[in-house]
């Protein structure tokens, strides 16, 4: 996203100690930055930006840098000094930043499965009990997608980078990524040090890559996602990228494309009430999961594996602080998948909870493209992990978001269904999201809203009920 220092690949890494990641802590919406700060900010923005252009602003320049020598060896000392560890480290500190180590004992959520900080002994750090060893292990094997360059330009256009605007388009491949780690090699899955690698886990990086040739790779998203106005050098919300993703899915069905090249998922956008994207909470229509599941397997299974996605939208600036308990609640779901959500204006994969900060993974890593063949067993997938553990604040998230849910079968989808029942039950009134048995029957967990806004601008008498409005999404 524009006005976002784009890191460098240094904490894209498969590193040997995969027992203690370190973890990052960024401060929440009420830290507020001095001036002097901010020009440091700008400052370092621009330093690192410089490096990471798209193509047409390196084409333009071109001449002018083949014929100024001596200044293309001050800008590669420059930028080697930038993407230094030190520097690094300077402007993570600058930015406001606080790089500590996690002093707490409560419980980790990520992405359905319960992590214990049990300390040995009173002296004993959190980051190095056994159960923080577990989760940096589990984070460490999670698919990373970040900006790429290099790639083959984009359709028509010239851009053969997406840095800047593409990282809600990287945020949902990482969740997609996820639901199908888990749907061919299983939740309990983590990446092995060394190759050879799984065979399933290389055949999903290599849709992924950076070309035509890949089934979901951003060239095809962008097209898929064309009547949702994706376009290279544009940034998307959560609800465009979820239908872009279900287009996708559905243009390889009909087109009857050989099933390699299918989603091997049926994909169910829950959204709002009336027209099914207007208004009140959204809807999970359990009559309407099962018509999706059997086209999906051409009438061959009762429910098909599932991948479920609910954008949504909590708030005006800042997600209304009812729903924060509600989103949390949601890493705990077995079938959990995360979120599409992070900081306003530059999205990221939120992937579980602590206490009231959130993990995440950052696609605002600016690294070469990679495409890896499936038959690569021993290729190098360094640059889709990382171990370094960043976490903000819940409460300072975008409002703009959007939950994901895997579901295998349908004694998976009952106890999905069971668990959000019981979590609408507990909303006080506001739901994330409500299950109904068919459309024209009553709600059967939680009470919906049924006030419903073109907008968020439009005028309210009563504050309260402005901040329960939703979306137009």
């Amino acid at each position: 996203m524009k006005n976002i220092p784009d890191r460098t690949d240094t904490n894209s890494t498969d590193s040997p100690d995969r027992i203690c990641g370190s973890i990052r802590s960024e401060p929440g919406p009420s830290n507020r930055k001095s001036p002097k700060s901010s020009l440091w900010s700008g400052f370092l923005v621009s330093a690192f930006s410089v490096f990471d252009t798209h193509s047409e602003s390196r084409i333009s320049h071109k001449k002018n840098l083949e014929t100024s020598t001596g200044n293309h060896g001050w800008t590669a000392a420059v930028k080697r000094v930038m993407n230094g560890g030190s520097m690094r480290r300077i402007q993570e500190r600058v930015l406001g930043y606080k790089t500590n180590n996690s002093n707490s004992v409560s419980d980790i959520w990520f992405l359905g499965v319960c992590y214990k900080i049990c300390l040995e002994e009173p002296s004993q750090e959190p980051v190095h009990s056994t159960g923080y060893a577990a989760f940096s292990e589990d984070f460490s094997s999670r698919i990373l997608m970040t900006y790429r360059k290099g790639f083959v330009s984009i359709g028509d256009s010239k851009y053969t980078s997406d840095v800047n605007w593409g990282c809600m388009v990287r945020s949902s491949q990482m969740l997609v990524a996820q639901a199908l780690l888990v749907h061919r090699l299983g939740r309990p899955w983590r990446k092995p040090l060394h190759p050879p690698f799984d065979r399933a886990y290389i055949e999903i990086l290599h849709m992924f890559g950076d070309s035509e040739d890949s089934l979901f790779s951003i060239h095809n998203l962008l097209k898929a996602g064309e009547s949702y106005a994706l376009a290279p050098g544009s940034w998307v919300g959560p609800y465009a990228m979820c239908r872009t993703w279900e287009t996708l899915a559905r243009s390889k069905i009909e087109k009857n494309e050989p099933e390699d090249k299918l989603f091997p998922m049926a994909i169910y956008i829950v959204s709002g009430d009336e027209d099914g994207e207007r208004g009140g909470a959204p809807v999970l229509c359990i009559e309407d999961a099962s018509t999706i599941c059997s086209e999906f397997s051409r009438n061959q299974a009762d429910l098909s594996p599932l991948l479920l996605l609910v954008p949504l939208v909590l708030g005006l600036d800042k997600v209304n602080p009812r729903y924060l308990p509600l989103l949390a609640a949601t890493f705990t779901f077995p079938q959990s998948l995360g979120i599409l959500g992070g900081r306003p204006g530059a999205s990221t994969y939120l992937v579980g909870v602590q206490d009231d900060k959130v993990f995440y993974l950052d696609p605002h890593e600016v690294q070469q493209t990679v495409n890896i063949g499936k038959d690569s067993l021993e290729a190098d997938t360094s640059s889709y992990h990382c171990n370094v553990i960043r976490q903000i604040p819940l409460e300072s998230i975008d409002p703009s978001l959007a939950i994901g849910f895997y579901c295998r079968d349908k004694d998976d989808f009952d106890d999905f269904c069971s668990r959000a029942s019981e979590l609408a039950a507990e909303s006080n009134g506001a739901p994330l999201f409500t299950i109904t048995q068919a459309r024209n029957s009553p709600k059967s967990s939680g009470s919906s809203r049924t006030h419903e806004a073109d907008s968020f601008d439009a005028a309210e008498d009563d504050e309260d009920a402005a901040k329960d409005d939703w979306q137009l999404l």
